[in-house]
């Protein structure tokens, strides 16, 4: 890949950014749209619906749930699924210039579809295949950590081999690279990082500052006007943080203790709903005065409204990350493993880093995105510095049995 297109595009991207958020995209964002709640989790991919609909355990490979063929050195191809608005695209949103670049550097045409609308609908796409020991179609796929986990524990998720991601393990950022459910990364790369915060319409708060989940559940002056995520991880790891609590240690008294706290708020109208894509319109509209959000909605709506602004909680915040990771039997491996690879080289890790905002998980990124814009590179919402990274907090894996109780008791508390 040329080194000096990042720079070339810089204008053309923001162009294109302004553009979505003039057309009302903003409220509609990839992450606040499509990510799967936890109360869908449950109704719908609990590990439970497994043996109830009679389908049995992958068979594996070894322990790796990898394809008895890798056919990549005849095939020069790699099918990739991916959310929407989760690449970066060209001009008048046609063509996809970092895959583009690929194919001509590799020879390896990427079969590219957006075909994942959330976590849970997509595992129920793929689990009959995975569980009689098929190939899903499918070689490289974008999944958030509890469902890549979940893959994991399964064995349905292939091995990767560390020769051939050199820039993927020289380049991951500290704090990504041992998650308890993929420790040292064995089976997945992180495509981006997500960052929850609190988010604050400054004019709807009367010029006040809202850095604090108690803010959030106890000002008076905020009340009917707060909001949660109805995504579990993300609002009850953030109540467990503000109760003192570490979201990667949390006993079950401790969970229950951050469900009643949220319970309070419920009860007393103080939490207006727990929300998925539409706090985005809402907080722009200061219908919403604060809520909790994720970072990289909360990028875009500044571009188109001065008013919202955000903070990180002295107590801290919680990460997750979307993930790359090669389903089992898939024929491709190597060719998505060089894919997985390509995009922790700096200069293309900053191109897809200003066009989708998230946090970038690419160390040495930063003077690359600064060609392209220098905000974004001084954005810590999107390569959050030492002092930002040292607060975040990850939810941690959950037993079959704890991430059923626990969905069951947050369905509850968000009427689902």
């Amino acid at each position: 890949m040329d080194r000096h297109e990042p720079e070339a595009r810089g204008t053309a991207l923001n162009a294109a950014l302004r553009r979505s958020l003039t057309n009302g995209r903003s409220a509609l964002t990839r992450r606040s749209l499509l990510r799967a709640s936890g109360a869908g989790a449950l109704a719908l991919g609990g590990i439970g619906a497994l043996s109830a609909c009679g389908i049995p355990p992958a068979k594996r490979d070894g322990d790796t749930g990898a394809a008895s063929d890798d056919r990549s050195a005849q095939e020069k191809t790699v099918a990739f699924s991916n959310w929407t608005e989760y690449m970066d695209t060209g001009e008048d949103e046609k063509g996809h210039p970092t895959l583009d670049a690929f194919r001509r550097r590799t020879g390896i045409t990427v079969k590219y579809t957006e075909d994942i609308n959330d976590n849970v609908e997509f595992f129920g796409k793929i689990k009959p295949q995975l569980a009689a020991g098929q190939n899903t179609g499918r070689d490289l796929i974008c999944v958030t950590d509890w469902l890549a986990a979940r893959l994991i524990r399964l064995g349905w998720a292939q091995r990767l081999d560390p020769a051939h991601l050199p820039h993927a393990y020289a380049n991951l950022s500290a704090q990504f690279r041992t998650p308890d459910w993929d420790p040292g990364r064995a089976y997945t790369y992180p495509w981006t990082g997500i960052t929850t915060v609190i988010a604050y319409n400054i004019k709807a708060t009367g010029g006040r500052k809202v850095d604090s989940i108690t803010q959030l559940l106890d000002d008076p002056k905020l009340k009917g006007r707060v909001a949660f995520l109805s995504e579990m991880r993300d609002s009850v790891g953030m109540t467990l943080l503000d109760l003192g609590k570490d979201p990667a240690s949390f006993t079950d008294a401790d969970y229950d203790a951050a469900i009643g706290r949220m319970q309070k708020g419920v009860d007393t109208h103080q939490i207006r709903r727990f929300t998925g894509n539409d706090y985005t319109a809402d907080l722009s509209k200061g219908d919403l005065a604060a809520c909790v959000a994720w970072a990289g909605d909360i990028i875009q709506l500044q571009a188109d409204n001065p008013d919202i602004r955000y903070a990180i909680p002295s107590a801290g915040y919680i990460t997750s990350t979307d993930n790359l990771l090669v389903p089992a039997q898939a024929t491709h491996r190597a060719n998505a493993e060089k894919l997985i690879d390509y995009y922790y080289e700096p200069p293309v890790a900053a191109q897809l880093a200003a066009y989708i905002n998230y946090v970038c998980p690419v160390d040495g990124v930063r003077d690359e995105l600064a060609k392209i814009d220098e905000s974004m590179a001084a954005n810590t919402l999107i390569l959050p510095d030492k002092a930002m990274a040292a607060k975040s907090r990850a939810f941690r894996s959950l037993s079959t049995d704890e991430e059923t109780a626990y969905e069951e008791k947050f369905a509850k508390l968000i009427g689902a």
